[in-house]
């Protein structure tokens, strides 16, 4: 069943996803993820279809920001405005990109022999993430900045790039690593802001951090599910997928607590760090 949005006919799932990522006005890309993510949960849309266009080589984006190397971001105390909103900026930046990765994994992998409940958690992801960014960019216009205002770095989209031919790799990178540090760094965000007296940002965050844990359950999930079908060890494969994708080390500390409950064991991590803890 096809639906129309914005101007465009939903004709599959990874037709929405594509058409989404491909959007670089911001508004419509954040409607389209969510609509064909309450179009899928409803079971009003095929998985795919012949007309499905091909996806992107980078995601739909608008003129601004300016994206730079990571080093070059400016870090700011979060005890003052700008480095509120540095802070939430740079959120933004996250949660957009984590729209995207999610519809990518969806769209990129729509062929690959897995049940349509993978389909379902990651469109759950993709909805979520969507919420994220419109209340990070909601609270940035409540203080008197908007997305765009400042430089911003690429180097989620470009771990995304290097997973692009290979599931397992794509879930050990992107929700096991990139989502998972979001577990390990927000609370303390969290508690900096509200002691900053700033509990609208504050509360923004506790949202993203419930809705994150979930996010790594799903990647978690799905990829013990992969392992299990190779009769590969999860821990032992997901060192290998690591060290073969990701650059550098992963930094403690830890939220062992929430990653566990995510089903993400200190085995799989812990010797992978820059300094062990």
């Amino acid at each position: 069943m096809t639906g129309s949005i914005t101007g465009l006919t939903i004709g599959s799932l990874r037709d929405g996803a594509t058409h989404a990522i491909r959007s670089s006005d911001l508004d419509e890309k954040i409607e389209l993820a969510q609509e064909t993510a309450r179009r899928w949960h409803e079971r009003r849309l095929s998985l795919r279809s012949p007309l499905d266009p091909d996806l992107p080589e980078r995601p739909g984006r608008p003129a601004r920001p300016e994206l730079v190397p990571p080093r070059a971001t400016e870090k700011r105390s979060l005890h003052t405005l700008p480095g509120r909103i540095a802070m939430l900026h740079a959120l933004a930046h996250i949660e957009l990109n984590a729209v995207d990765l999610a519809l990518d994994i969806v769209a990129r992998f729509a062929s690959e022999p897995v049940p349509h409940s993978f389909f379902d958690g990651w469109m759950q992801v993709a909805f979520e993430e969507a919420k994220h960014f419109r209340m990070v960019r909601d609270r940035l216009k409540a203080l008197g900045a908007d997305y765009g205002d400042m430089p911003a770095h690429d180097g989620l989209w470009q771990a995304a790039h290097s997973t692009r031919n290979d599931l397992t790799a794509r879930l050990a990178v992107v929700p096991l690593i990139l989502e998972a540090r979001g577990l390990d760094v927000t609370p303390s965000l969290q508690d900096k802001m509200r002691e900053t007296g700033d509990i609208e940002s504050a509360d923004v965050l506790k949202v993203i951090y419930e809705d994150e844990k979930g996010h790594v359950a799903v990647g978690a999930k799905w990829f013990r599910f992969l392992c299990a079908r190779e009769k590969k060890d999860p821990a032992a494969t997901f060192k290998d997928l690591v060290r073969a994708n990701f650059r550098g080390a992963l930094k403690a500390p830890f939220n062992d607590v929430a990653r566990a409950e995510a089903g993400l064991t200190p085995s799989f991590y812990r010797s992978l760090t820059s300094t062990s803890s």
